[in-house]
This record gives structure tokens, sequence and C-alpha cells, in this order.
């Protein structure tokens, strides 16, 4: 569509809204009054270094002294937030643009389909059944209902293979703790049935439909739900109708309490298949039940160790004609499908069926038939299509350049169903049909955006050993390089994750603010394979920073930015780059915006999730890791009298996945330390968590991040001019 408000570009919102974000307040000359923080002479001796934690009290987050500083520190930010220009403007903006329709990638059960679909404001998206491909969808779940501010979250949902049950989870603020209900399918009943202390799992259905395994923790200690570590992952079977005490125990690792577990029922109901992998590590094991008839299963069947080395990743596909098909990087960093005859399992025996190719194969699945992989290609989806017997078939049409997600489909049925989505496109869900060889979207979808002033483009940047990283920028077309670009510089940098293109409205309306939107994709992540990924965790995770460095040198070397106009912004491990990268290059950035970050590198392994990180990460428990994590810990590296970027600090009060501790500590810190007059924010979500916010929360929270970054990089009034130079 046109732009919004026709006209003249120099009468677009988007002129409008930078005049209004964009006047000089004297940034630099504002005098910030922080709430005061407590010190302790709290301290830790690491290998005959000690190191102070003098804010280890705000460790305890139930502790009334944690949630005054707390209700504080978010006091002074909103002061500061609610007086920027504009800020209402962008409220107002933002939700136009976020108000689209977005349908989630189908899953075939039961003959039916099952997909989420949100009709843009909806503060989370509502899980529908359609009985065919042709008829209209019916509401199965909507947890808009669950709660009237939004705060109790759906946490994914299974559906039972006889159509009867699905089986959802529902957690506080989004926590990665979930209670799974059960509710039958056609009455709309809900079931007593309530499973508790649930992480990281979804229910599998064993083919008779009468129940699912899932895995769960023992109970944790009073008071300590959120920090409390999570050590003892169990697969357990539930029958539906019965209490949660009377589920049978499948699997467990006594020996290696760090673990995770997960079972997954195979298509045809005949195997049970158990995942387990040390915390985050790439690699992993397989056990193996063989549950016999897959009407009657036999829940007694022992797990047998399947494939136990733990020296690459092994992920099943699932079965077909007596053959276990598996994507690995064994022996292939950028990934190969074997065939495993389970009569002939051993190692030598095992048949290649797709080899490792020279792109990264990022995912996989068995459909119709058919083999789907997904490939990389300097991080844009491509995906092709082989028989069983590894013979390439074909391709997949996508619609452009850009990202599929979701890959989706069944081996009995000859269809495929997957996302596409770039930049400047917003996710359209397609359906191909493998027998006719018809691409058709699945739903439509309008954005309330006009893309066509706008366009990416892909670099590649050396790093400072000489490795060249790709990265996308987008911007207004003929953009004008001369340094005066505000740059909004977004990157992750680990556990094997690939940031691929996607759309994004809080992009669009920072695009449309005359905003520029870099993202480059770090060692540390999965877009190019295992080795990838390997040169930028434990001690090679300086490598991560570096590159990210060498992103922003980029930007100004090439004039399209300047130091005094660049933001950095990233989530989780992306906020620990955040972090990292202002501490050791305070200069070359205005403003930074670390969102749940993981910035403590010394005791993040004490809290929650956190001792999954461990393989990632390393442990300041180890003396060989120790001076790694130390030298770049962002709350350890923070000087008296640097003077650091402008920063907004975002958090979420039930995140029990990276504390909010993490942030606590690093906001009292810099605000104690910072040497020049750029505010140092913190802003606390409440009943929220760390992959969660409902729709209208996450507007509010994406508006003042922006309006931030604006205000401090002092952004032009006349972006569109320009831009159309």
């Amino acid at each position: 569509m046109k732009g919004i408000g026709g006209g003249s570009p120099l009468r677009s919102w988007g002129v409008v809204l930078a005049v209004a974000l964009g006047i000089p307040l004297g940034v630099t000359g504002e005098s910030m009054q922080y709430p005061p923080s407590r010190k302790s002479d709290t301290a830790d001796v690491y290998f005959g270094t000690k190191i102070a934690d003098p804010y280890r009290w705000m460790e305890d987050l139930d502790s009334e002294e944690t949630k005054q500083w707390v209700v504080a520190e978010n006091k002074v930010t909103f002061e500061y937030l609610d007086k920027l220009p504009g800020r209402e403007a962008l409220r107002k903006r933002l939700t136009e643009i976020w108000n689209y329709p977005r349908t989630g990638v189908p899953q075939r059960e039961a003959g039916q389909l099952f997909y989420t679909y949100n009709t843009g404001l909806q503060r989370q998206a509502v899980v529908y059944r359609k009985p065919s491909l042709t008829a209209a969808g019916v509401v199965l779940l909507d947890p808009n209902t669950f709660s009237p501010d939004g705060s109790v979250a759906l946490a994914g949902f299974s559906v039972s293979p006889t159509g009867n049950y699905v089986a959802y989870g529902r957690s506080e603020g989004g926590s990665d703790w979930t209670e799974f209900r059960v509710k039958e399918i056609v009455s709309g009943r809900e079931l007593q049935d309530r499973i508790q202390w649930c992480k990281f799992s979804n229910p599998s259905w064993t083919r008779d439909g009468k129940g699912f395994f899932y895995s769960r923790y023992p109970e944790p200690p009073k008071g300590k739900v959120i920090e409390s570590a999570t050590l003892n992952h169990r697969v357990y079977y539930h029958v539906v109708g019965t209490s949660q005490d009377k589920d049978r125990l499948i699997f467990e690792l006594k020996d290696k309490p760090d673990w995770l577990a997960f079972g997954s029922v195979t298509e045809d109901g005949r195997y049970l298949i158990v995942y387990a992998v040390k915390g985050t590590d790439p690699n992993n094991q397989l056990y193996l039940a063989d549950l016999k008839d897959a009407a009657k299963p036999d829940l007694s069947a022992p797990v047998r160790p399947f494939i136990v080395e733990n020296d690459a990743s092994f992920n099943p596909m699932g079965d077909a004609g007596g053959k276990f098909y598996v994507l690995t990087n064994l022996n292939a960093p950028k990934r190969r499908i074997v065939a495993i005859d389970l009569g002939a399992p051993s190692r030598e025996q095992w048949k290649t069926i797709v080899p490792e190719a020279k792109e990264v194969m990022e995912e996989s699945a068995l459909v119709g038939g058919r083999i789907a992989a997904h490939y990389l290609v300097d991080v844009k989806s491509e995906v092709s299509l082989f028989s069983l017997e590894g013979k390439r078939l074909g391709s997949l049409p996508l619609p452009g350049i850009g990202s599929v997600q979701g890959l989706s489909g069944r081996n009995d049925t000859p269809e495929v169903f997957y996302s596409f989505t770039s930049v400047l496109i917003p996710p359209t869900v397609f359906r191909y049909d493998l027998k006719t060889s018809k691409n058709a979207p699945f739903a439509e979808t309008k954005v309330a955006f006009d893309a066509s002033p706008f366009e990416t483009l892909q670099v590649f940047y050396p790093s400072k050993d000489g490795t060249k990283i790709p990265m996308f920028v987008t911007g207004r077309k003929g953009m004008v390089r001369d340094g005066s670009n505000p740059v909004l510089l977004y990157a992750y940098g680990g556990f094997d994750v690939s940031i691929r293109p996607q759309f994004n409205p809080a992009i669009a309306g920072w695009l449309e603010m005359g905003g520029v939107y870099a993202v480059p994709n770090l060692r540390g992540g999965g877009e190019y394979g295992e080795e990838w990924h390997r040169a930028g965790m434990l001690q090679k995770k300086q490598t991560v920073f570096d590159d990210f460095h060498a992103a922003a040198e980029y930007l100004v070397r090439e004039k399209i930015s300047s130091p005094e106009k660049l933001a950095i912004w990233g989530g989780s491990n992306g906020g620990l780059l955040v972090g990292a990268a202002m501490t050791q290059r305070p200069n070359l950035f205005a403003v930074a915006l670390p969102e749940v970050g993981v910035l403590d590198m010394l005791r993040f392994q004490k809290f929650s999730a956190g001792v999954f990180w461990v393989t990632e990460y390393g442990s300041s428990e180890d003396e060989k890791m120790f001076p790694t994590l130390q030298a770049y810990s962002p709350l350890h590296n923070l000087k008296p009298g640097t003077c650091y970027p402008a920063t907004l600090i975002i958090t979420a009060d039930h995140d029990d996945r990276v504390v909010p501790c993490h942030s606590f500590k690093f906001a009292a810190t810099l605000q104690a330390v910072q040497g020049c007059a750029h505010p140092v924010l913190i802003r606390v979500e409440t009943q929220a968590s760390h992959g969660y916010s409902p729709t209208d929360k996450r507007i509010a929270e994406i508006t003042d991040v922006l309006a931030f970054a604006a205000r401090n990089l002092s952004m032009p009034s006349t972006p569109a001019v320009r831009g159309s130079r």
C-alpha cells in the first residue's frame, strides 16, 4: 500500500515523527538523579582473585529492598520517558503497523489442521482448527481468556492423534514454568488434569490418544521459583483423566542432573525417542523405546541407548521403511542426513542419504514420502526436496529472497507448510502440494506499511582477524552516505542460533522515522554450521564481540553512520553482546539497549537455566575459564569515570531464564560509575518474562526503546529529504 496519509514525502508520518523526536534537548547536559543503591562488602575469591559484588542483595528478587529499588528505578525511568516529545505519536503509529493479521504455520493431526491466528492487536494469538483445508477455522483455545490482563500465557499445545484431546500449557507472566492442562476438542470441556513444574517440554501423545509423554523438574523451593537452579529433568507419561502423582517415570539420568531430556513419539506411534543433552551443548544423545503396537503401546518398554557417544548433534526426523532418518553434523559441520537400519545400527552401516553441502542445512523434515531440507545460502533460505534414497527432486518455489520459518508436514500427507518473510515482507504462510507442485498462500497478510521506499542489501565486511562477516542493511533507497544516518545495530552471536531476515513492526516504524537497520551474522551463531558456532564460544567468545565491533566500524568507514549515530540492541545472549560491546568500546556507540541480558558472567550458572549455558560460556568455577569470563563480563568491566553510551536496560520481573538480577546489578553499577551526563535507565516490565509480553505491553516497550534511541541519537528532523537526495 502507499504511504500512510498520502501527500508529498515531506508530509509523511516519518518526517513528522522524526521532527517530534529529534528536537535536541541537551541530551549530554542533562543531570540524572538515580535512586540510592546500597553497597555491601560482599566479595568472592576466584583462584586467588578477589571480586567485589556490592549489589549481591539484588539477587534476592522477593526481598522488600529489591522490590522497592525496582519501583524507584521504574519511577525515574518513566518520568524520563514520559517527557519525550513524540512518544505518544510513535506509540500510535507502531500500533497501526502492528495491527495486521498473523497466522502460524499449521500442523496436521487426525486429518485436521491446527494453527494460531492473531487478528492484529489481540494480546495473544488464538489457536484454531480447520476440519479440512477449505473449511472455516474454529476456535480451539483462546489464551486471551486465561487472564484479564494477558499475564497468563499459552505455552504450546499438542493435539492427540485420535483428535479427541488437546494438551496445552499455561504459564504465569510467560515464565518458562508451565502447567499442562487437557481439553476435549469437540465438546470444549476442560478436564481436571493439572501437570505442574514443567519446563522446556511439549506433550507428545501415544497413538491411542490415551496419554502423553512430557518432561518436568522436582518442585522448586518455596519463594525461589524464579531464580532457583533447575536440575534433574525427567520424562514422565501422563494418562488423561488421572492425577499427576500417578504419572509413570519413563526416563532419567541420575548421574547427570544438569542434563535435559525430552520424549517424542514417532509419527507411526511405534517408537519413543528420548533426546538427552547437557544444557545447550551442540552434541546430544538419543535413546529409544519400542512401544510395539501403536494402538496398545507398551509403556513398560525399556528405554535403550541408541546413539550415546555424545560427539555430535543428532536430530531424528522420523522412521520410514524400517529406517530412522537423522539430521547430524557427525563428520559434517554443515550437516547431512543419514539412514539408520535398526537391524544393523552400527555407525559403519549408516547410509548417507543427503550428503553435506557447501551451504549449511538449517533443518529437515519427512514430508509426503520425501525429505525437505532447508538450507541457508549466505543466510538466505532455500528448500530442496529429495527422495528417501537421496535423489534430488527439485525445490520449493519460494516467493523471493528471505527466510523460511516453521517447515511443517507429515510423512503420510503430500504437503508442506511454511512461512516466508524478510525485513520488508511480513510473514505469509504457504502450502506446497507435493503431487501437483502448486504453491499457494494458506493465509494472506496485509500490513499498514509501505515498503517500496526501502531496500535491504547484504554486505560482507572483514572482522579483526580478516574473516568475512555477512550483514543485512535496510534503509531508504538512495540513502545518502555522509555519516549522518541513525543506525540500529542488532545482533545475537551465540548458541548456534541463525539470525535470519524477518519482518518486525518495530523495525518498520524505525525505518519510517528515518533510521537504518543493520544485522550482522556474527560467529557463535549457526549461519554457516557448527564450525561458525564453535568459533564464537567458550575461550573464543571475544571473537563475537570483535565481529560486532567490526560491523560498527564498517558502517562508520562506509559513511553509512558515525559513532554519534549508532545504537546497539540485543536480547538475552544478545544482551550480553551489547553489554560487552559498550564496556569494551564505549566511544564507538551513542546508545546501548541491552535487553534481558546475561551480564554477570561470574554467577550466571547459579540461577535458573544458567546451568545449561556452561557448555557455551564455560564457568567461573573452572580455573581455565575464569580469566576469559572475567575479561569480558559486562558487570565486571565497568570502570569509574568512563563515559558510556546513553543506556536503557530492559528486563522483566518474571524472567526465569535470564533472571532480572543480571540487569539490576548492571544498572546500579553503571549508574554509579557513569562518567558523563548520558542517561542510564532500567525499565522493568511486570507480568512478563524472557520471551513473552502481551501485544499491548510489547508495543509500549518498543515505543520506549525507539523513543529513547531517537532522543539520544538526536535524530535529524528531515530524514525523507536526506534519503531522497
